[in-house]
């Protein structure tokens, strides 16, 4: 019979984590989030928050930036995954040091959930960003005592290839596709728009998702963890507009 986990997930009432949350109690694992009591006056935090009590998740109050807290909640748990968002990745260096003082984790996934930024060569402002998911990386291995696993998912798919890359379309164009400036404006918009023409053109311009074979003797591609998958290719989804 497979043993199930304790699982504590850091940033579970974000973008990705409430996903890993959901799938977590699916998969019959012992759920917990870490949840600053402050979340809970978010009025969509706290619906999302009895939503997952409701399925059985179980809360730890605690923050990033109060090391009693966070040794608390692993001393519970055999296995901590952060989906913590950009402007959280270097208080991930707390979580690592809670790790090791509590001494009881079978495995740490940090937040990564992007390209392997061991291999891209992108453009501010999500240069820095990868930046310090590289210095996180470093850490980790530099312990030598916390086994981890870095889940690397590049981009995601649903977010760029229904518009074609095109930021500004909601749906596939249908006529044109936008190709944003020549190459040399160095001004551009909000942050959040700069971030995503960053990622376009790691994706579209460097090809960092596809610029590297996966080594062996350290990874794994997803196809071949989880082979019952019927995946789609890039051109498959492509050609049904053609």
């Amino acid at each position: 019979m497979e043993e199930k986990s304790k699982i504590l997930i850091i940033g579970g009432t974000g973008y990705i984590g409430k996903y890993l949350v959901k799938e977590s109690v699916k998969c019959g694992h012992s759920t917990f989030i870490l949840v600053r009591e402050s979340t809970l006056a978010n009025p969509e935090k706290s619906k999302l928050i009895d939503t997952f009590k409701s399925i059985g998740v179980a809360l730890i109050y605690g923050d990033l930036s109060n090391q009693e807290s966070l040794i608390k909640a692993i001393k519970q748990v055999d296995v901590v995954i952060s989906t913590v968002g950009g402007g959280q990745f270097a208080d991930q260096e707390n979580i690592i040091n809670a790790i090791k003082e509590a001494g009881n984790i079978k495995r740490f996934l940090p937040s990564e959930f992007g390209f392997d930024v061991d291999h891209v060569d992108a453009v501010e402002p999500e240069a820095s960003h990868f930046a310090l998911k590289a210095k996180i990386r470093r850490m980790i291995r530099s312990q030598g005592m916390i086994p981890y696993t870095f889940v690397i998912s590049n981009w995601f798919a649903d977010f760029f290839l229904p518009n074609f890359g095109d930021l500004q379309a909601k749906t596939p164009p249908k006529d044109k596709v936008v190709i944003f400036g020549d190459g040399n404006t160095k001004e551009g918009p909000d942050l959040p728009s700069r971030v995503n023409l960053a990622i376009c053109h790691s994706i579209f311009v460097k090809g960092d998702s596809t610029n590297f074979e996966v080594d062996p003797s350290i990874g794994v591609e997803a196809t071949e963890l989880y082979p019952e998958v019927k995946y789609t290719t890039v051109n498959d989804y492509y050609n049904k507009f053609v």
